[in-house]
């Protein structure tokens, strides 16, 4: 499966997860355990068609915990959100 084959329906968002930097601003390397649970950001790859979604293609985004459904795109993890789960734009 390619990214672009893929649509969402309604007020679904497809998002490509982004790793938590295992380092920090000050130099400081994190261990592999801090960054254990599930990512919480992620960049949008599709939206669906639903005029409520309020994020773009492109943007990244912070999400609920635990919510969307996991898919693998071209060996890369996505999920499926409902467009309620996205918490805030990074900007």
């Amino acid at each position: 499966m390619q990214k672009e084959s893929i649509k969402p329906l309604g007020e679904n968002v497809l998002v490509k997860l982004v790793k938590a930097n295992q380092k920090t601003k000050s130099g400081i390397f994190l261990p592999e355990n801090v960054n254990a649970d599930r990512p919480q950001e992620g960049k949008v790859l599709a939206v669906g068609d639903s005029e409520k979604i309020q994020v773009k293609k492109g943007q990244s985004v912070i999400f609920a915990k635990y919510s969307g459904t996991e898919i693998k795109i071209a060996g890369e993890e996505c999920l499926i959100l409902k467009a309620e789960d996205i918490l805030a734009v990074v900007e």
